[in-house]
């Protein structure tokens, strides 16, 4: 019989496909813009665009917390799409004071809206099973669908008409995903609603209500997140006191309840290491590889020079196109009786994670009298870097869904995006180690590739070995954590 899914599953796909459109597509320009408008230097653009990749993933699990307590995810979702919006828009303003608080919008705007999207994806299917792991992949399709467009719209844009330009069009996708969400609210079945109505007009002071005192505190956050940004080596220090509250307050949950609660708890913890070190090698792509794409790459196709920005297109392209053949093949092997586990995929994901680099350096040998190598081996990358997150990131979304106590769902789901949110910051520290390079640039225009090749191929390599020895290591966890999930697939 074939799998039917719920009508508000494509409303939460084409909410999260806009959303994504207009993340990716001022992401796509972000760097660049840093490098090449603002003329930051290598290290000072990855510091910035690592804090701001970091407290994107970091803000979730407030926005989380937020909505499960009383707020609810669908509001949470529309205050996240609002706020989002405003920055983007502000990131079309010429200042550099309206860029640090455009990102500081986009932050606390993603802190409600990615959470609680995924938790409504989630509440969609009760039964759970192979159907929830369908029905994820199709909603990361959707992500993948907006990201996939945003470089080829926005970047595109925003690198031969105007920087400003771009991110004005990653604005407008933002309204169109906050209209489509608003509009198709009747077809999410009565799920996401505040759990108890009344707890959000119970006053926290005289004449202010518990909504409104959060927004107030959003326009707070505003400033210091932006003064954050700014002074980004800050954010790291943030981080790790967060992190720390977080996974103690998930061992006490973890330790108070039931042998099931515990061992299922501590799954999930143990995976977000992993999950960790597979995006902060994956998000060199925003980074590191940008910049070597835009310098160490040649673009030209049939006489014409490929957007360095273009290239972000790569990874979700290549998502939209294996993503359906992915999902058959899961519930293909389910049949079969031989469906690998959710441990046994992340171990597959690292791997390939891992080989999509080992390319990158494999093509930089031929090409170390010009300092240029071929477009074919990123392209390459980009697909073993894409059947690596196919086998890893929806899977690991459908796994917190699982696997978490009902009542704190979207708390655990805003741990688990803040797993990325320490990604980003070890991206940074990682990409950093290619700021050699910027001794051979001026004014973000890269002098000399020869020099620059062999720093990236370095830095590549490491990441090559250091992905599959993570990989073997969790291959010895497998069966360990197979026990510890007590029949939860």
């Amino acid at each position: 019989m074939k799998l039917q899914h719920p009508k508000g599953l494509y409303i939460l796909f084409f909410t999260e496909m806009w959303e994504r459109f207009s993340f990716y597509g001022m992401r796509s320009l972000l760097v660049l813009y840093m490098t090449k408008r603002l003329l930051y230097g290598d290290a000072t653009a990855y510091g910035v665009y690592g804090a701001y990749g970091a407290l994107v993933y970091a803000t979730p699990v407030i926005g989380g917390f937020f909505a499960d307590r009383f707020l609810g995810y669908r509001r949470a979702v529309i205050l996240g799409a609002v706020l989002m919006t405003l920055g983007h828009f502000m990131m079309a303003l010429t200042h550099e004071v309206f860029f640090y608080g455009a990102l500081a919008l986009i932050v606390i705007g993603c802190g409600f809206f990615k959470p609680n999207i995924s938790c409504i994806v989630g509440k969609l299917y009760p039964e759970g099973g192979q159907s929830r792991d369908a029905g994820f992949t199709i909603f990361y399709m959707g992500i993948n669908l907006g990201a996939f467009l945003a470089p080829l719209v926005c970047g595109v844009v925003g690198e031969t008409i105007g920087w400003h330009y771009g991110f004005a069009l990653a604005g407008v996708g933002m309204i169109i995903g906050l209209i489509t969400f608003i509009k198709g609210q009747k077809y999410l079945e009565g799920l996401g609603l505040p759990p108890v109505p009344e707890k959000l007009k119970m006053p926290v002071f005289p004449g202010l209500n518990r909504v409104n005192a959060l927004y107030l505190c959003c326009a707070i956050a505003v400033p210091v997140v932006a003064l954050g940004l700014h002074q980004s080596s800050y954010v790291g220090n943030v981080l790790y006191v967060t992190a720390s509250i977080i996974l103690t307050y998930l061992f006490y949950i973890a330790f108070t309840s039931d042998k099931v609660t515990r061992d299922r708890l501590l799954v999930i913890m143990v995976l977000m290491f992993f999950h960790t070190t597979f995006w902060a090698f994956f998000e060199q792509a925003g980074s590191s590889l940008t910049l070597f794409a835009d310098r160490n790459v040649d673009r030209t196709i049939l006489g014409w020079v490929m957007p360095a920005s273009f290239t972000q297109s790569f990874n979700p392209f290549f998502i939209i196109l294996l993503a359906p053949l992915f999902s058959k093949l899961w519930m293909g092997l389910q049949k079969m009786g031989r469906h690998p586990s959710i441990p046994f995929k992340f171990v597959l994901g690292l791997v390939q994670l891992g080989l999509g680099f080992g390319i990158l350096v494999f093509g930089a040998t031929f090409a170390k009298t010009t300092g240029v190598s071929a477009m074919i081996w990123l392209v390459l990358a980009y697909l073993l870097h894409t059947t690596g997150e196919l086998c890893l990131s929806p899977v690991g979304l459908s796994a917190v869904s699982k696997l978490s106590p009902a009542n704190i769902v979207g708390t655990v789901f805003g741990a688990w995006f803040l797993t990325i949110s320490f990604s980003h910051h070890l991206a940074a520290m990682i990409a950093k180690l290619t700021r050699v390079v910027t001794d051979e640039t001026v004014l973000g225009q890269v002098v000399n590739p020869i020099a620059s090749l062999p720093v990236y191929s370095n830095v590549f390599f490491n990441i090559f070995v250091a992905s599959l020895a993570v990989a073997l290591i969790l291959t010895f966890l497998t069966p360990l954590l197979k026990r510890w999930m007590h029949g939860v697939e």
